[in-house]
C-alpha cells in the first residue's frame, strides 16, 4: 500500500453530460463555483486575463483556482502527509541494530539517516512533480513498498542491495511512461473501471483514517475489525479524531474557506492542552490509549541538521549474485507491479477529485507525470529512503482547493523545511490527519454515480475494485480484481470485443502478480 473539487450530487456533471469534461469544473470545498471556460478536450481555449508569473506558469486562473487556494490545499496536504518523515524511519531503520530491521548480512538503517533523506527525496520530487506535471499531487516513500522491503526482502539481500532493487523499478517504471506503455494502458482501461478506483480510493483512505485513530481495531478472535476497544470508544486520542472529524465536516458542509486547514490547526491545538492535562503519552502494549506515532508536544530543540549519509548507497545489482538472477528478477517483478498499479490508480483518483480528468479519465501532462513519478522512485531507492510514489493523502489538499503544481511546490517546500524541524512537524498527532482523510474519503465517494450498477458486468468488477482496497489494504490488489473479473465476465458472457487487448496482458501479469508467492516457492525449490 501503501492521489478537490467536490461535486455536489445535486449539481454533479458527470461525463456522460459532456463531450468532455472541462478541467476544474465544479465546486470547491468552501462552494465557490469556478468553471474554467473553454477547457475542453479538443477544443483551442481562450486564455483568461494573468496577473502574474505565477498564474501563467501554473495556469491557476486557467483551472479555476486562485494563489490563497493554492497555497492553503499544499499546507493541507503536507501536514496529511507530514506522518511519513516520523513512520518510514520507524518502518525502515532505528538507533541501534536491536531495534532496527537487520538485513541478510546484519546490517542497519540509522533512523535519523532515513528521516533526513525521506524528508530530502520527498520535497524534491514533490517540487519536481508540481513544476513538470503541474498536478497537485504530493509524492512521499509509498509505504506498500517500504514495508515490503522491511518485512520480506532484506531476509535474502543487504539493505544497499534492496536499494539497488527499487532503483532498478524505477528506471523500469520511466521507461513505460517514456515509451507510452504505461499510457497505452491507462487509457486502456474502461471509464467504469477508472471511477470504481477513484471511489475505492475514498473508502480506503477513510479505512486508514479510522485505522490509525483507533476507532477501527483489530479483535482477539470473532470479526476481524471492529469499533474502539470491544466495541466501544475507551480512547482520548480517538476522541480527538472524533471531535476533528465532526469540526471539519461542519466546516466543510457549510463551506467555509480553509475548512481542513482550520480544522487541522483547531484540532491540533486541541490534542496539544489535551495532552499537556492529561499526559497520555505515546501508544503502546502497556499503554494502547496512548497516541499512534506521535505525540503532540512540542518538546527538545526546533532545528537540527539532518545527515545525508545514505544518499547513492545503493548497488544496482549485488542482489542478482547474491540470491541469483530469476529469485531477484521476481522481486522487481513485485515491485514494479505494486508501484506501477497503486500509482495510476491513485492518480486516477485524484486527477477526477480535482475536476482536472477528461471524459476518458486521461488529465493534462499524463505522460510527463507517470516519468515524474517513476523517477520518484529512482530517487527513493538511491536515497534508501524507499521508492517514493503520488500519496493518496494529496486528496486532503485537493479538498481544500489545490488544482494546479503550484500547491505542490508548496507542499515540497515544506517537505524540505521538514528535515530541519523535525519537533515541530511531529506536533500533528495522526488522529488529526486521519479526520481529513475520512473527510475527504466522504468527498471522494461521490465518483460512484458514474458506475452503470444497473449492468452487472460492469457493477461486479467495479464492486469488487471498491471493496478490495481497504479489505486487503492496497490498491494495487483492488485494481487486480477489477482488471481480472472485468476481462473474465465480459470474455464468458460474450462481450469479448470490449475487452482491450492491453486489459487482457495486464490480466495475465496480475494472475502473475497474485500467484508471486509459489512461483517464488517453485523458483526457490
Amino acid at each position: 500500500m501503501a492521489e478537490m473539487t467536490i461535486l455536489d450530487p445535486a449539481e454533479m456533471r458527470t461525463a456522460t453530460e459532456k463531450q468532455a469534461a472541462p478541467l476544474g469544473a465544479g465546486q470547491t470545498a468552501a462552494g465557490e463555483k469556478h468553471t474554467a471556460p473553454g477547457l475542453t478536450r479538443g477544443s483551442s481555449p481562450r486564455p483568461p486575463a494573468s496577473n502574474s508569473f505565477l498564474d501563467r506558469f501554473f495556469q491557476i486562473t486557467k483551472r479555476g483556482s486562485t494563489l490563497a487556494r493554492e497555497f492553503r490545499g499544499g499546507i493541507v496536504t503536507f501536514f496529511t502527509m507530514a506522518y511519513i518523515v516520523i513512520l518510514n524511519p520507524l518502518i525502515l531503520g532505528g538507533f541501534s541494530a536491536q531495534n532496527a530491521p537487520t538485513d541478510v548480512a546484519g546490517g542497519w538503517l540509522s533512523a535519523a539517516q532515513v528521516g533526513a533523506v525521506t524528508g530530502l527525496t520527498a520535497g524534491v520530487m514533490t517540487v519536481l512533480f508540481g513544476l513538470i506535471a503541474n498536478l497537485p499531487f504530493g509524492l512521499a516513500a509509498g509505504l506498500g513498498i517500504n514495508s515490503f522491503l522491511a518485512v520480506a526482502v532484506i531476509h535474502e539481500v543487504t539493505w544497499p542491495e534492496a536499494m539497488g532493487l527499487v532503483v532498478i523499478n524505477g528506471i523500469l517504471i520511466v521507461l513505460f511512461g517514456a515509451t507510452g506503455a504505461r499510457t497505452a494502458i491507462f487509457k486502456a482501461v474502461p471509464k467504469e473501471l477508472k471511477a470504481a478506483i477513484t471511489v475505492g480510493i475514498g473508502l480506503f483512505i477513510a479505512f486508514i483514517g479510522f485505522v490509525d485513530s483507533g476507532f477501527v481495531r483489530a479483535t482477539k478472535g470473532g470479526p476481524p475489525v471492529q469499533l474502539g476497544t470491544d466495541g466501544s470508544i475507551t480512547s482520548i486520542p480517538t476522541l480527538v479524531f472524533i471531535v476533528g472529524l465532526l469540526v471539519m465536516g461542519i466546516l466543510v458542509a457549510r463551506k467555509i474557506q480553509g475548512g481542513l486547514l482550520i480544522g487541522i490547526v483547531a484540532t491540533t491545538v486541541l490534542a496539544a492542552v489535551v495532552e499537556a492535562v492529561m499526559h497520555i503519552g505515546p501508544g503502546s502494549a502497556a499503554n494502547p490509549g496512548g497516541w499512534h506515532l506521535n505525540t503532540p508536544v512540542l518538546s527538545g530543540q526546533l532545528v537540527s541538521a539532518p545527515d545525508f549519509s545514505l544518499v547513492g548507497h545503493f548497488d544496482l545489482f549485488g542482489s542478482f549474485s547474491r540470491i541469483g538472477g530469476l529469485a531477484a528478477t521476481m522481486l522487481v517483478f513485485t515491485l514494479v507491479f505494486t508501484n506501477f498499479f497503486d500509482a495510476m490508480g491513485t492518480m486516477t483518483g485524484l486527477a477526477k477529485s480535482a475536476g482536472v480528468a477528461y471524459k476518458d479519465g486521461t488529465f493534462p501532462k499524463l505522460k510527463s507525470a507517470f516519468i515524474v513519478e517513476g523517477l520518484g522512485a529512482v530517487a527513493g531507492g538511491a536515497t534508501s529512503g524507499s521508492s517514493n510514489t503520488v500519496y493518496i493523502d494529496s486528496a486532503a489538499g485537493i479538498g481544500e482547493g489545490a488544482r494546479t503544481g503550484l500547491a505542490s511546490v508548496v507542499t515540497g517546500l515544506l517537505f524540505l523545511g521538514s528535515m530541519f524541524l523535525t519537533p515541530l512537524t511531529s506536533v500533528v498527532p495522526l488522529e488529526v490527519a486521519a479526520s481529513a482523510l475520512v473527510v475527504v474519503g466522504a468527498m471522494m465517494m461521490a465518483q460512484i454515480r458514474e458506475i452503470k450498477f444497473s449492468k452487472f458486468s460492469v457493477a461486479l468488477p467495479a464492486f469488487l475494485t471498491i471493496v478490495t482496497m481497504p479489505l486487503t489494504y492496497s490498491i494495487a490488489n483492488g485494481i487486480g480484481v477489477g482488471f481480472i473479473s472485468w476481462a473474465v465476465i465480459h470474455a464468458a458472457s460474450g462481450k469479448g470485443k470490449k475487452v482491450h487487448p492491453l486489459m487482457w496482458v495486464v490480466t495475465v501479469g496480475f494472475l502473475i502478480y497474485f500467484a508471486r508467492g509459489p512461483i517464488s516457492a517453485l523458483m526457490g525449490a
